[in-house]
């Protein structure tokens, strides 16, 4: 009975130094755990983070030239429709006295039409920032959920070896035997 009270004893009191042992003080374990986690996570996934980002604000850019390239056509195809304004007006003061309502109808159209091209293009332009906005914003959640997740993975293979899977499983064998053994 002796030696079955001892062995309770020495499962539930594993020594520091040399060895594997468990703390059971949650209070104690979490907060260290937790800044192991982010310790790896902010050392290995800064770098990542920042490559990231880099890469997204050189899209960025890009779509915001090409957006501005847009525009620039758009402001030639609003001069050439100025132009052309300017043209139907000449010929509308030589034609006042056949035609001068269609003549107005068509400068207002033309002018219309204009000022659509140039709204569509607009908001094309804010569209598409913001859709590569989210875009990146969800790419950058998502590697760092992948990154951090590998990283815990990592960390519990790393610290659970064949020897301790080994020695758990015989001293809870033994445990269980000796409390079949008990309740016999």
């Amino acid at each position: 009975m002796k030696n079955l009270t001892d062995s309770f004893v020495y499962l539930g009191h594993w020594p520091s130094a040399g060895s594997f042992g468990f703390n059971t003080d949650i209070l104690a374990t979490n907060p260290i755990n937790l800044s192991v986690v982010f310790g790896v996570l902010i050392f290995f996934g800064k770098g990542v983070l920042n490559d990231l980002l880099d890469n997204r604000k050189q899209r960025i850019l890009k779509t915001i030239r090409n957006s501005e390239e847009l525009r620039e056509g758009a402001m030639q195809q609003l001069e050439n429709a100025r132009a052309r304004l300017r043209k139907v007006e000449t010929e509308a003061d030589q034609f006042r006295v056949n035609g001068y309502s269609e003549i107005e109808r068509e400068k207002l159209n033309l002018i219309d039409s204009t000022y659509r091209t140039l709204k569509q293009l607009e908001n094309y332009k804010n569209e598409t920032i913001l859709f590569e906005q989210q875009r990146t914003i969800n790419q950058v959640r998502e590697r760092v959920f992948r990154q951090a997740l590998q990283g815990a993975i990592g960390t519990l293979n790393s610290c659970l070896n064949n020897e301790l899977h080994l020695r758990t499983i015989n001293e809870n064998l033994g445990i269980f035997g000796t409390m079949t053994e008990k309740t016999d």
